[in-house]
């Protein structure tokens, strides 16, 4: 991978279907390719193709849009070397920028100023062997961790793995149901029934206008 460019699939403006910041204008920058092949990914279309960015027109067609909040996004972002320039020229930029991705890619050198919104994969997804859950020891209380639950059993997997892992204080916690799999009202049902302290995560994005690209 260069050093000096990004492939991406797509820079669009829509409003933010997750995480802390969930509804505000929002700038997406989808990253071409992705190591990882969850059985429910809704970008597959991410997986190749894209167009070779140099990382000062990216950031600059990212400021075009007039608002402060970008997302740098995938496929997984990380699998590209120059992702790191691109978070912290974004930072620099004045910008209040937020990471997505897969928790199998290391975090070093991702900028401290940077949001990382990080995956736990469960079993449901196929790739729970690719977890690097040492990456999560170095997250801080402005970040956040994912689980997306295909059912009771990724569920029962879930809340098993919260009293294994040492997340730090502050630290986010999303159970976040598969959209086609998981009715979002049986998930919330079981969190309020076992008093899990995490916080229920639809994506806003899928109710307003389904599983289209570019929104």
């Amino acid at each position: 991978m260069s050093a000096s460019r990004l492939k991406v699939t797509e820079i669009f403006h829509s409003l933010q279907g997750e995480a802390d910041t969930v509804g505000f204008p929002t700038v997406f920058v989808r990253l071409t390719g992705c190591p990882l092949r969850c059985r429910y990914c809704d970008t597959q279309y991410a997986f190749h193709g894209g167009e070779w960015w140099e990382l000062a027109p990216l950031v600059a067609r990212v400021r075009e849009f007039a608002t402060p909040y970008v997302c740098v996004t995938g496929g997984e972002p990380l699998a590209q070397q120059a992702c790191l320039a691109l978070l912290t020229m974004l930072c620099d930029a004045g910008l209040r920028v937020s990471l997505e991705t897969s928790g199998a890619m290391s975090l070093a050198g991702v900028d401290p100023r940077v949001v990382r919104v990080v995956d736990v994969k469960t079993p449901g997804s196929g790739e729970e062997h690719r977890n690097r859950y040492q990456e999560l020891g170095t997250l801080r209380r402005q970040d956040l961790v994912k689980f997306v639950i295909c059912g009771r059993d990724d569920y029962e997997w879930s809340r098993a793995k919260l009293g294994e892992l040492a997340l730090p204080a502050g630290c986010t916690v999303l159970f976040s149901p598969s959209h086609d799999e998981l009715p979002a009202r049986e998930l919330a049902d079981w969190i309020l029934e076992d008093r899990l302290a995490v916080r229920l995560q639809i994506q806003l994005h899928k109710y307003l206008w389904g599983n289209v690209p570019g929104k």
